[in-house]
């Protein structure tokens, strides 16, 4: 069964990982760093398998990147729904160094969540960076799980909370989170309930 995945990188905003930029007499900011890692086990115990992570990475390019709606919300949201409302970022690039998936993401200044992200960056501070997607995984060890073939990405969110190892803007990193683990369980108990209704 699918369930909600949640996993975050720091993203270290440092000076050479700022970019501004005038675009049509508009200043623009991006920020870069790490968004993902493959093949490690991240703060969740969980390990994304290459292969997966390159399709997911691949389609997201093609369809919300290409489009001009690979947008990500400030805070993780317990939904597989990205909120536009709530829209601080959009993802304008992505590309792989070894196992590290790579990002370049514009900051909207124009919205409430992305002045906020605006003025964190510029204050020198650090935020996380969190994927967000549905899959199954399976166990592998006491304390590790592999994310499975039906894996579907759905955005990147920045938080306060990392858990990939080492990912920052230039940090980006995954989040622990125990609202996650409330949410799967209340998600775990709904879809028993409705396959238990469509036996009736």
């Amino acid at each position: 069964m699918k369930q909600s995945l949640v996993d975050f990188t720091t993203f270290n905003m440092s000076a050479k990982n700022l970019i501004k930029e005038a675009i049509n007499g508009e200043q623009k900011m991006f920020v870069q760093g790490v968004l993902q890692r493959a093949g490690a086990k991240n703060a969740n115990g969980r390990i994304y398998p290459r292969d997966i992570l390159e399709r997911e990475a691949k389609k997201y390019a093609e369809v919300y990147i290409k489009e001009k709606r690979a947008f990500g919300e400030l805070d993780h949201p317990d939904s597989s729904i990205v909120s536009v409302k709530n829209a601080c970022h959009t993802v304008e690039d992505l590309w792989w160094k070894g196992n590290d998936l790579y990002g370049k993401l514009e900051i909207l200044t124009g919205t409430p969540s992305g002045n906020i992200v605006a003025a964190i960056i510029n204050a020198g501070k650090t935020l996380g960076i969190s994927s967000r997607g549905l899959g199954s995984v399976k166990t592998l060890t006491e304390d590790t799980v592999e994310v499975q073939e039906d894996f579907e990405l759905i955005a990147w969110d920045f938080v306060s909370s990392p858990s990939t190892h080492g990912a920052f803007m230039n940090k980006i990193n995954e989040n622990v989170d125990l609202k996650i683990k409330k949410y799967y369980y209340i998600n775990r108990i709904v879809n028993d309930i409705i396959k238990t209704g469509s036996q009736i």
